[in-house]
């Protein structure tokens, strides 16, 4: 053996002679501590590792999260109104703080009264007078160079005297004498046929009363003499279908045998139209009565009864 190898033995058994080997109680307590030191230092490890996990999953996942909607009958949350402030004046009368002052006429409980313009327009208001716009203005075709004559005549045939209650319930009733020609008759000839035409103002309701009252005189006078100006021969009256003039229409005619200047039968017959029409609380009415033994025309009484209705709604707007 060498001598630094000796040297190192004796050093070693002369340091381990000045040692005091610790008991065995001693060294199983150190033991002890430092394992539950190593088991403490691993859970707060892993707790810290676990921990900083959940945050950062909870970080990238709150970029596309979208916010879920409170369940289902889970009151909103409603933000409380600031108490109000007292007013001046409220201060000076003693109002209580937060009472609000209630100025004018309470409204009345009940169905609300309907005034013009909150639904609609006013209801018509039925005139008093009739003026002269109230009457239709010719076609220039139909025009003869005689103008028109405002009479006190009778605006409808006698239909076996026949009496109208509805005439209670007039307000005003202009009738004129009206001349006209066929478009293809030249300017200058003899006129084709005339017209009394007569506008008539009623009350309301009475308007409506009135065609009710010239149907069934029709209808009770189907034959009678001397209707057909100044010509004894008995005529025809019948009621004609009709529509599609104003609100309401009654047509009929009359026809008679037709005789000459001298009186004599032609073996003819004249036709006489007759129209009713009701425009609201107005009544309009055009009775063909011909021109030296003439004969009504349909399609020239439908159109001057169309101006007819036209200037009516005019008129009343």
């Amino acid at each position: 053996m060498s001598r630094e190898l000796s040297d190192l033995y004796r050093s070693l058994a002369e340091d381990a002679d000045g040692r005091t080997l610790a008991a065995p109680e001693q060294v199983r307590r150190r033991a002890d501590r430092r394992a539950r030191a190593r088991i403490t230092g691993a859970a707060l490890a892993t707790a810290l590792l676990v921990g900083g996990l959940a945050t950062g999953t909870r970080l990238v996942l709150a970029g596309d999260a979208t916010p879920l909607p409170p369940p289902a009958g889970t009151p909103a949350p409603s933000a409380t109104a600031p108490a109000p402030t007292p007013s001046p004046s409220s201060a000076a009368t003693g109002t209580p703080t937060g009472t609000p002052s209630v100025t004018g006429t309470p409204p009345t409980r009940g169905t609300p009264t309907t005034t013009a313009g909150s639904t609609g327009a006013a209801p018509p208001r039925t005139p008093t007078s009739v003026p002269d716009r109230a009457f239709f203005v010719q076609a220039a075709a139909n025009r003869t160079g005689i103008d028109p004559v405002f009479r006190d005549t009778a605006a409808l045939p006698g239909l076996c005297d026949a009496r109208y209650g509805s005439d209670a319930g007039i307000v005003q009733r202009r009738t004129r004498n009206l001349a006209y020609k066929l478009p293809q008759t030249p300017q200058g000839y003899v006129p084709d046929g005339s017209y009394a035409h007569s506008v008539t103002v009623y009350r309301p309701g009475r308007a409506n009363g009135f065609l009710r009252e010239l149907r069934a005189a029709v209808r009770a006078c189907p034959e009678q003499p001397g209707v057909s100006g100044g010509n004894p021969s008995t005529s025809r009256v019948r009621l004609l279908a009709d529509g599609g003039f104003g609100d309401d229409s009654v047509l009929f005619e009359i026809r008679t045998p037709g005789r000459d200047v001298e009186g004599e039968p032609t073996g003819g017959e004249e036709v006489r139209l007759i129209r009713a029409i009701r425009v609201g609380d107005v009544v309009t009415v055009l009775w063909e009565q011909g021109w030296e033994g003439t004969s009504a025309e349909r399609s020239q009484v439908d159109a001057d009864s169309r101006r007819a209705v036209d200037a009516i709604e005019d008129w009343l707007g």
